[in-house]
């Protein structure tokens, strides 16, 4: 920066700027980056992971000391490949989310984060959490978590973009998840746990994807663009189509005794059904609206499908309790 002096003859110099006192040049800062990272692994999707749990509390092993560790170890090893898949995909994507009106925001985009930073931090978390989980988890967790990873990476790379394939891709990640806790302590996954837990997770995937195709109506390019390949009616019938085998699938296990005597108070296994049911026709208002883009937040912000949601647990527990 320069400033403009007048001579005694009238002749105009330039002289340097001093430097303002206490100011210095702009450079990135260690917490911005740091506070960028964490943005980048979506703490908000971290509520996903929870469902680590759901084999043990299915088979009523939930609460025990050696449980409760091995599943919170299971729950930071999931998150940690889960941030490693979105830092990879947010360094590949960069260019293309400046573009986006949502996605520029992004810390990677923005350039919060640089793109050898984010690269260098996935590829670490990614071989950390498989490394780990060989070494404190039974093999299968590795394996699990191992299959996961590669899966996602492809997805980012190529499979997002094949009509179909991205559905079930989403989806297996949703159920390893609910897989890898029966894993971690040795728990026999149930054929209605994997259809029930399989299509549950296909229905929300199906949902979330026919919400987005009717809010880009008219607006090419603001969203993925695989969507212009489906038809809101393919998508429509998919989460249709999954919500009903969800639906079947819980119901043949809920009247199913499997040779447990029955000794509770009320049949809280059938009785389960109703709240199961009223939580999935209430999930698929807001579908059916084009309003369930956003999962977590249908979940967490409906007091009503909470509320449906507390009951079922409540009698889910009470059945798997025999109380």
């Amino acid at each position: 920066m320069t400033d403009t002096a007048v001579t005694g003859t009238g002749t105009a110099v330039l002289r340097p700027r001093a430097p303002e006192q206490g100011k210095e040049p702009a450079r990135p800062r260690a917490r911005g980056v740091l506070a960028g990272l964490l943005r980048t692994a979506r703490p908000r999707q971290w509520i996903k992971n929870v469902l680590v749990v759901a084999a043990p509390a299915a088979a009523g092993e939930l609460f025990s000391r050696h449980a409760l560790g091995r599943l919170a170890l299971v729950f930071a090893l999931f998150t940690a490949c889960a941030a490693a898949v979105y830092l990879v995909n947010d360094a590949r994507d960069a260019e293309a989310d400046r573009a986006h009106p949502v996605k520029r925001h992004r810390p990677v985009a923005v350039g919060d984060v640089p793109v050898p930073l984010a690269y260098a931090v996935g590829c670490f978390l990614g071989v950390l959490a498989p490394v780990l989980a060989a070494w404190l988890c039974p093999p299968p967790v590795a394996a699990l978590l191992t299959a996961y990873l590669v899966m996602q990476l492809a997805y980012c790379v190529s499979l997002k973009h094949v009509l179909v394939v991205d559905l079930a891709v989403v989806t297996t990640g949703f159920l390893m998840r609910a897989m890898v806790g029966g894993l971690a302590l040795g728990i026999p996954l149930s054929r209605w746990f994997l259809i029930t837990t399989g299509f549950g997770a296909l229905f929300m995937v199906a949902a979330k994807r026919y919400s987005e195709a009717l809010q880009m109506a008219g607006k090419k390019g603001a969203t993925r663009a695989l969507l212009t390949e489906y038809t809101t009616g393919y998508l429509r019938f998919v989460w249709q189509l999954a919500a009903g085998v969800a639906v079947l699938g819980y119901c043949l296990w809920a009247m199913e005794e499997g040779g447990v005597p029955h000794t509770s108070v009320l049949p809280w296994r059938q009785l389960s059904v109703i709240p199961f049911v009223l939580a999935v026709l209430r999930y698929a208002v807001f579908a059916d609206r084009g309003t369930a883009g956003e999962p977590e937040d249908v979940v967490l912000r409906d007091r009503a499908l909470a509320l449906i949601g507390l009951v079922w647990l409540a009698m889910y527990g009470l059945a798997v309790a025999n109380w």
